[in-house]
């Protein structure tokens, strides 16, 4: 039976353990929107992990939607970022990014000339975010024309270019916590009509599009993507029947070739399986739709990962906050050593303190 430290090939990349280190914000972008001295340190020391996903990144100006997260697609971006990979790789690691576009949920602060969010529908979730004013409600968004699509992706496709040149090794899109990507995929958001909403087929085809354009970049094996099929996260309804969406959805991405399929199961951050649901979710089902290496993510431990990998329904693990606080993660893992506790109030934004002055083992 397979092993959390045992290694794996994903893809056209073999890693040395199961040990995936998520993608977290952390709101410690500097001037440009760029990633500092201190976020390259910050990944060089947790690059035991068997594959780094960096923080969630904006695709384009009108992604972010959060103060002091970065983006790539800029020159100065790319070459900030080089500073993160080349400290990775030093270290003997390996390091994708996580492609960003929030959708709806952002500020008129936040986006250029105050425009207005863009999503799949004009209507407005109940739902906040981090501005230079502190939390705010999110801002009225505008639907996307089809005929704006094509741009959209094309951002994604820059994105992928620009990730390709800033050395890190794959990309992960971010189609879960309904952002943008999931705003289209959900029938409690996409209200549209037109190739790009109603059916399963129109409401499954920007992600479809975009993972093909991505892949097209990068090359499949080096792409990842992330679902959420559960999650309300972000005062967003479930889809009327989540278990027909996603397995229409996984269908078409799985001739694609991708490296892997990055799972949330349950509520992002809260319970796998939700006593809200209408049905539990079957992701065993879903699994067997998907012939890359399936990873899994929601407040998983060293005996529960174990037991995941062992018993078929993982190839890989992916840990949020432990490696906030455990740089070493993997080791601390492995000698089923204690844990340093996490400090809430340093998560976002900041400076060293709470981001790369966590203590280690000796």
């Amino acid at each position: 039976m397979p092993s959390l430290f045992d290694p794996i090939q994903m893809g056209g990349l073999a890693l040395p353990n199961r040990i995936v280190m998520a993608p977290l914000t952390r709101n410690r972008a500097i001037t440009g929107l760029k990633p500092g001295e201190l976020t390259a340190e910050y990944y060089r020391q947790r690059a035991s992990a068997g594959l780094i996903i960096a923080e969630a990144t904006q695709i384009s100006p009108m992604g972010q939607g959060y103060i002091d997260t970065p983006g790539i697609y800029s020159p100065e971006q790319v070459a900030a970022w080089k500073t993160v990979t080349d400290a990775v790789h030093a270290a003997g690691g390996r390091i994708f990014l996580q492609l960003w576009h929030v959708g709806r949920i952002s500020h008129t602060s936040l986006l250029p000339d105050g425009a207005s969010p863009v999503s799949s529908t004009d209507r407005r979730p109940n739902a906040q975010t981090f501005s230079a004013a502190g939390f705010v409600d999110v801002s009225p968004p505008r639907a996307l024309r089809d005929d704006e699509i094509p741009g959209l992706i094309a951002d994604y496709r820059h994105a992928a270019h620009c990730a390709a040149d800033a050395g890190f090794d794959g990309v992960e899109v971010h189609a879960a916590n309904n952002y943008l990507l999931e705003q289209f995929l959900r029938d409690s958001v996409n209200d549209r009509g037109g190739p790009y909403g109603g059916s399963l087929a129109n409401r499954t085809r920007l992600v479809v599009e975009v993972m093909r354009a991505v892949s097209e970049v990068i090359g499949a094996g080096r792409c990842g993507i992330r679902l959420s099929p559960m999650t309300t996260f972000n005062d967003t309804p479930r889809d009327s029947d989540p278990q027909a969406l996603y397995s229409h959805l996984v269908e078409q991405l799985d001739p694609l070739g991708l490296g892997y399929l990055h799972i949330i199961q349950g509520e992002t951050g809260g319970a796998r399986d939700p006593e809200d649901a209408v049905r539990p979710f079957d992701y065993d089902a879903l699994h067997e739709r998907f012939h890359g290496c399936w990873m899994v993510n929601n407040g998983y431990g060293l005996d529960d990962a174990e037991q995941a990998v062992a018993g078929g329904r993982a190839d890989l693990v992916a840990f949020g906050r432990p490696f906030i606080s455990n740089p070493d993660l993997v080791r601390r893992l492995r000698e089923k050593a204690p844990l340093n506790p996490l400090q809430e109030d340093t998560l976002y934004g900041g400076g060293a303190e709470g981001y790369t002055d966590y203590p280690v083992l000796e």
